[in-house]
């Protein structure tokens, strides 16, 4: 709706000195020639905004002047108070400034909205952790979260994935949390970089500016980053037959992601269905699929089939075995 647009529009700029049209029209999603439009309409509103022209230009909103918060409607309310992200708030130390937060801006709602705020506290709450959260050990997100607020250099001690340790400086210049994991995004040696938090063995924050790149936007950033991340890992696909009555474990063991490839294979016949699915690597095809056991007969590639024959035999030789002492 128009109103809930210039009511944002306007909260954006009581909080910025200045926005070009342009970044208003690519925050509300409309064009720029519908916020020019929406300036008219708060002047004639007796909003004091105006449109400075030229090369370092923008919207501007007289200092000084503020508004209030009522025109949050119910389903704004509802969304500020249904309590997300505050395990991921209280990793990062600011759980406290969350709820002082919400406190303030409850007293700021006008009495209609206090109402609904106690409704949604009282009937929802959305928690974004996972069931089994691995809680990565990230004994220096505390300073790496001052570094990235204080904008300040830190020299940074990372393990890599192949387990060497190096020591660099780095421009950190935002922190991102993916599945209960915590990312660093920084610059290093004048290249964007991502380094997982729990990777970090020693920080020492530096006396020295960060280097922020132009217009570097972190949200978009990180959409182009894991998109690009995900479209590199490799895919090791399996061929597979399932007996038909192992249907319904399937996605119990391979995830949700086999549900597709079933319906797929059409309606099942006596000796089941034939279906294809891509995995991690070899280790990982073999890891999901020797839980199914004499359910899934491996078609190709031949390297699985052969793997989950060791696998098995290595099992039976196990069990072949007297049981242990005591055990009997």
């Amino acid at each position: 709706m128009r109103a809930d647009r210039l009511l944002s529009m306007l909260l954006l700029l009581q909080s910025r000195a200045k926005v070009t049209a342009t970044e208003l029209a690519e925050r509300l999603e409309v064009s720029v020639r519908t916020i020019y439009r929406d300036l008219d309409a708060l002047s004639a509103a007796g909003v004091p905004v105006y449109a400075e022209r030229g090369a370092n230009g923008g919207c501007v909103l007289r200092p000084g002047y503020r508004t209030d918060l009522t025109g949050l409607n119910e389903g704004e309310v509802a969304s500020l108070f249904a309590g997300t992200a505050g395990h991921v708030l209280k990793r990062l130390g600011l759980s406290r400034g969350l709820q002082s937060a919400l406190v303030k801006l409850e007293a700021a709602l006008p009495t209609t909205r206090r109402g609904e705020a106690e409704r949604v506290r009282t009937r929802l709450y959305v928690d974004a952790a996972a069931w089994f959260d691995s809680n990565e050990p990230t004994p220096h997100l505390a300073a790496l979260r001052d570094a990235v607020f204080a904008d300040r250099a830190v020299r940074l001690t990372y393990q890599r994935g192949d387990g060497r340790e190096t020591t660099r400086r780095i421009d950190p210049l935002g922190l991102v949390v993916k599945a209960g994991i915590f990312y660093l995004v920084a610059t290093s040696a004048g290249e964007l970089r991502v380094f997982r938090v729990s990777r970090v063995r020693d920080v020492a924050v530096l006396d020295a500016p960060v280097a922020r790149p132009k217009g570097f936007n972190l949200a978009a950033f990180w959409d182009r980053w894991s998109t690009n991340f995900v479209a590199r890992i490799p895919e090791y696909r399996v061929r597979f037959r399932v007996k038909r009555a192992a249907l319904a474990l399937l996605p119990q063991v391979l995830g949700e992601r086999v549900r597709a490839p079933i319906v797929a294979a059409g309606r099942p016949r006596r000796s089941g269905v034939t279906i294809e699915l891509a995995f991690d690597s070899l280790e990982a095809a073999c890891g999901h699929l020797i839980g199914l056991g004499a359910s899934v007969e491996v078609l190709e590639p031949l390297d699985v089939r052969t793997a989950l024959r060791a696998q098995a035999e290595e099992v039976a030789r196990l069990y072949a075995r007297s049981a242990p002492r005591g055990k009997r």
